[in-house]
């Protein structure tokens, strides 16, 4: 563990230097799963028997970003233990190869390194606080609070855009109309060909918060994940606070489009899990646990006679949240 890295950028084909760092934003206050996360950080909560972090930092890895700065809090210094070595731990494993290698597993995931914010002032101003550690390279963001299935991958596509671009990428995922008012929607145009063999991409020409279904210029929504040029952290210095005296991100963006910083974004049609609020964590937790080979089928089969059996209204809920989740529309 460390808080700097002296890790050298690739270059990409084009010449221009490719991100080889991912941050992760995770030193909120996770209000929505209290009292649960009144000492446990929200991010380490359990899918199955791996946290959310765990998740999102082998997203990272599985696109080459091995350089992983977690932004952290007060109160959150767990989410750098469970990435550290257990030696006593191990000891007592040594007779149960498969459990003592999913432990050893956190340990070689990735180079973990950790930068403290003393407050939680908006995205912009958790992001501001990985510039010493990143430098003017571009590098990825990954919010803590979801993640995509490993074998149907989002960064990687992610990160060969920015590096042609040398822009602002984002990543987008449809919502159903009636639902914009609950996230950030993006106002797009179609992009050149050039891009033709990326997945769907999109130029980006303004973002506009939770609007109404009749105002929302596109389905389009914001999923946590940013690959972003070193210049963002200029714009974060000069973006005034917003709503609750926040810095944030999308503003800070915003003012690098203005002055001519190309923004494109990856239209995202896979597996999006939303781990942000207690319904989606539980949606997240029953697709995944169905989805595991040691678990899937006895899981699967519990799950449909307590769905049978249970209150009709319930078990169309619980239905209907696992089709949304398949289909990548999150909750």
């Amino acid at each position: 563990m460390s808080e700097h890295s002296a890790n050298p950028s690739a270059t990409a084909a084009t010449g221009r230097t490719r991100a080889v760092k991912a941050v992760i934003p995770a030193a909120g206050l996770a209000t929505r799963f209290l009292p649960a996360t009144k000492a446990v950080p929200k991010e380490l909560l359990p899918v199955v028997d791996r946290p959310v972090l765990q998740y999102i930092v082998e997203e990272a890895t599985q696109a080459g970003l091995n350089d992983v700065l977690l932004i952290t809090g007060r109160g959150k210094t767990a989410m750098v233990d469970h990435f550290d070595r257990r030696p006593d731990l191990e000891e007592r494993l040594e007779n149960k190869p498969e459990l003592l290698a999913a432990v050893k597993r956190t340990e070689d995931l990735a180079e973990i390194y950790t930068c403290r914010q003393p407050e939680q002032l908006g995205l912009g101003h958790a992001v501001g606080y990985a510039e010493s550690h990143v430098g003017d390279a571009p590098f990825a963001v990954l919010l803590g609070d979801e993640f995509v299935k490993m074998d149907e991958p989002l960064l990687p596509a992610m990160l060969e855009l920015q590096a042609r671009t040398g822009g602002i990428v984002l990543a987008f995922f449809e919502v159903d109309p009636a639902e914009t008012s609950r996230y950030g929607i993006a106002s797009v145009e179609p992009a050149g060909p050039e891009f033709g063999d990326l997945a769907e991409v999109v130029k980006v020409t303004g973002m506009v918060e939770k609007p109404k279904p009749e105002e929302a210029p596109s389905n389009l929504a914001v999923l946590g994940r940013y690959v972003l040029p070193g210049k963002i952290f200029d714009a974060i210095r000069r973006t005034e606070p917003g709503s609750g005296g926040e810095i944030q991100l999308t503003d800070a963006m915003e003012i690098l489009r203005n002055e001519g910083v190309p923004v494109h974004a990856i239209v995202y049609r896979g597996t999006r899990y939303d781990t942000g609020q207690p319904l989606g964590y539980l949606q997240t937790v029953v697709q995944i646990a169905v989805e595991r080979e040691d678990l899937g089928a006895e899981f699967r089969k519990w799950l449909t006679e307590f769905v049978n059996n249970g209150d009709e209204t319930v078990s169309a809920a619980i239905l209907n949240g696992m089709r949304d989740q398949s289909g990548g529309a999150g909750t």
